[in-house]
């Protein structure tokens, strides 16, 4: 009988510890207001682009996800790019973090970005493993006209190129 109480004591500190390290629940005032449907609209590598996005809170509170499906289809008729993004807080280093997934496929280093916490701005980069050179991506809010830009920019030779302009709007 005394294996038991010391038995449950230790799966019950086995148990409580994921809990006890859990962040508090991610609430952030510029985050918030990325929440919702937009319509993309800008070009991408040069080109007009129109794509649909759903972002909302998932896992506890502790992530935005982010949908992003363009209009533009393929030959098959599937959607020419589709992503998910999940942008979350590191309440330790006191900076956002994003994963980027998308129908390029596989999951690297530069899947993953960081950008320090500001008021208006997430300016994530995302640095290959295989790659000195950085891609930057940059969630800027107009509260004046409840809108979003997404700009993004290729890093090589410490020279910014633009990749995507694009503005977020409410349908």
């Amino acid at each position: 009988m005394g294996r038991a109480p010391a038995v449950f004591v230790l799966l019950l500190s086995l148990l409580s510890g994921p809990a006890a390290a859990q962040q508090k629940t991610f609430r952030d005032p510029l985050v918030e207001h990325l929440a919702g449907q937009w319509i993309l609209r800008g070009t991408i590598a040069g080109k007009p682009v129109v794509h649909d996005i759903t972002a909302q809170w998932t896992l506890a509170h502790q992530y935005l996800e982010i949908r992003e499906v363009s209009r533009e289809t393929t030959a098959d008729g599937l959607p020419a790019y589709q992503a998910r993004i999940f942008i979350g807080w590191d309440q330790s280093k006191g900076i956002y973090d994003c994963v980027w997934l998308d129908d390029y496929g596989s999951i690297s280093t530069q899947s993953l970005g960081y950008a320090p916490a500001a008021k208006t701005q997430m300016a994530f980069v995302f640095y290959d493993r295989d790659d000195p050179d950085s891609f930057h991506t940059t969630f800027s809010y107009d509260a004046v006209a409840d809108r979003w830009a997404m700009n993004m920019d290729r890093a090589s030779g410490g020279k910014l190129t633009a990749f995507a302009r694009t503005i977020l709007t409410r349908p």
